[in-house]
């Protein structure tokens, strides 16, 4: 069988195997009144996940750098059905910062249900110029950042048998062109709270760890860096919010949006050379 006749069989069975195992157990009662922070929830897909949580009846925390965008978030969850919300502005790039996000949120709400890891420190899109000292903060932000808040968070998240909901991306699955330090810290976070689960399961700690895999998002920043360098057409950010919101409460291990990722995923795994060349077709790309 030739190689693309052999993608085509594995797409098939990979389809099938995801139909056949997928339930959705989302039971939207299940967050009225949850206790929610969300990092990350001044703009793009932290903003629509608040505005899902708020839809159902949260109480929620916001928190990002921009505290004038926070307020305007913040009123209109209130005006979306939130039952209480609260904002705490942050820069996750000083190590200082998780904490102290964490001990407002706890304080505000009384515990946390669910810590919804969002924020995410600039991508470049651009070829590897040797930039270390951007890779080191960006690692900061996007990988450090996280690990102390939900460090800071599991005492309070075990206590409510809480979750850990963690957007991530395909950068972190399958290694893309441009995206060199963005996808070492998604990279990272799959490692990181892939290993946790384990561990949190193993140790009968009932908190729950969703791994929220990616694709291009219509989001100003994302189109902004992307446009004209890719072949490849952007999801709706209030749909991919409220896949992530959904797979939280269903405590789902892993979230795929838009779904096909989970087949581009595994066909990459059994046919990495040719998925790769695949891959880089996707992308414009001239020579110097």
């Amino acid at each position: 069988m030739k190689p693309i006749g052999k993608v085509i069989c594995a797409t098939g069975v990979v389809a099938g195997l995801i139909a056949f195992f997928w339930k959705d157990d989302f039971n939207p009662e299940s967050l009225s009144g949850a206790r929610v922070l969300v990092t990350g929830a001044s703009a793009g897909i932290g903003e629509q996940i608040a505005y899902h949580y708020a839809r159902f009846g949260a109480e929620i925390v916001l928190t990002a750098r921009r505290e004038a965008v926070l307020q305007k978030v913040m009123e209109k969850c209130l005006t979306l059905g939130a039952k209480k919300i609260f904002y705490i502005p942050a820069d996750m790039s000083s190590p200082s910062e998780p904490e102290k996000v964490i001990q407002f949120a706890v304080q505000k709400l009384g515990g946390l249900d669910y810590l919804v890891l969002n924020h995410i420190g600039t991508n470049r899109f651009q070829e590897w110029t040797g930039d270390v000292d951007y890779t080191r903060w960006l690692l900061q932000v996007n990988f450090l950042s996280y690990v102390a808040l939900a460090t800071a968070a599991l005492p309070t998240l075990e206590k409510n048998r809480g979750a850990l909901v963690v957007v991530s991306s395909l950068t972190g699955r399958m290694p893309t062109p441009f995206t060199t330090s963005y996808s070492a810290t998604k990279f990272a976070l799959d490692g990181f709270f892939s290993s946790l689960r384990h561990e949190l399961i193993m140790q009968k700690r009932d908190v729950s760890v969703t791994l929220c895999i990616l694709g291009l998002i219509d989001t100003d920043s994302a189109l902004e860096y992307t446009r004209g360098k890719v072949h490849i057409s952007a999801s709706p950010a209030p749909e991919a919010a409220l896949a992530i919101v959904r797979g939280g409460a269903a405590r789902a291990h892993e979230v795929f949006y838009p779904r096909w990722l989970q087949q581009l995923c595994c066909l990459w795994a059994l046919f990495p050379s040719s998925g790769n060349h695949v891959l880089r077709t996707f992308y414009n790309y001239s020579s110097p």
